[in-house]
């Protein structure tokens, strides 16, 4: 059972990841890079934010490393995707233990609930932002975050495998908890890119995601049915 999820996870992580990196590379990361040119031509005077009187100035290290454009921000992103695309279908392996899957295409649902889970609901909070784009403290939407994808996943699993109404009710009211809380937001909403190109990013990053999920789902569904019982159906 181990070997099977590790194989499944291993391959699915590696295809899913590839994916990824191929679609960010053509999509998403032409958009940042743009972005990044309307961050660097600012002056080094507006490096310095403060938001409200007696807040923490936080500045930009210009020399922190970055990965030069070309191969070396191509092998960095592709390395960050592999690790994300191996843990979450190391995920879907282990869930597939308990549930499995008795057709590949029931792969596509739970690669939809996973991202509703890891994308949709966050990002209903903390779309993704360019750079230059002001955010609250990264530890507070870190816990927000957080605690959205986990609710998100416990309202999820009640609503699809619970049969009693009252638990479907529970998970609709755990799934709404964390944006009655609301994301935390910064005092001040700015960016530096128009707001055009903001648009085109979220976009692009919400379909790659899905591109990315979808595929994660299907292939692992795929891989651990043939992997179970040597045959699989569609």
């Amino acid at each position: 059972m181990i070997k099977r999820i590790a194989q499944t996870a291993g391959f699915t992580g590696l295809l899913a990841a590839l994916l990824l990196t191929l679609l960010q590379s053509f999509w998403v990361a032409p958009l940042i890079l743009q972005a990044e040119t309307y961050e660097k031509s600012e002056p080094a005077a507006v490096e310095i934010h403060e938001h409200t009187a007696g807040a923490v100035a936080h500045t930009h290290d210009a020399e922190a490393w970055e990965p030069e454009d070309g191969w070396q921000r191509v092998l960095s992103t592709t390395g960050g995707n592999l690790v994300v695309a191996v843990g979450f279908a190391l995920m879907l392996a282990g869930l597939y233990t308990l549930r499995a899957p008795t057709k590949t295409s029931q792969g596509l649902l739970w690669g939809l609930a996973g991202y509703a889970t890891f994308v949709l609901a966050p990002t209903l909070g903390l779309p993704p932002e360019l750079p230059g784009t002001a955010a609250a403290d990264l530890a507070q939407r870190q816990i927000w975050w957080i605690g959205t994808a986990a609710s998100t996943a416990v309202g999820i699993a009640l609503i699809v495998f619970s049969r009693h109404w009252l638990m479907k009710a529970l998970g609709v009211a755990i799934l709404a908890v964390p944006h009655v809380i609301g994301a935390p937001q910064p005092e001040v909403h700015s960016m530096l890119a128009p707001e055009a190109l903001e648009a085109q990013f979220k976009i692009a990053s919400q379909l790659t995601n899905v591109a990315f999920w979808l595929a994660l789902g299907l292939i692992s569904a795929w891989l651990f049915r043939r992997k179970s019982d040597g045959h699989y159906s569609a």
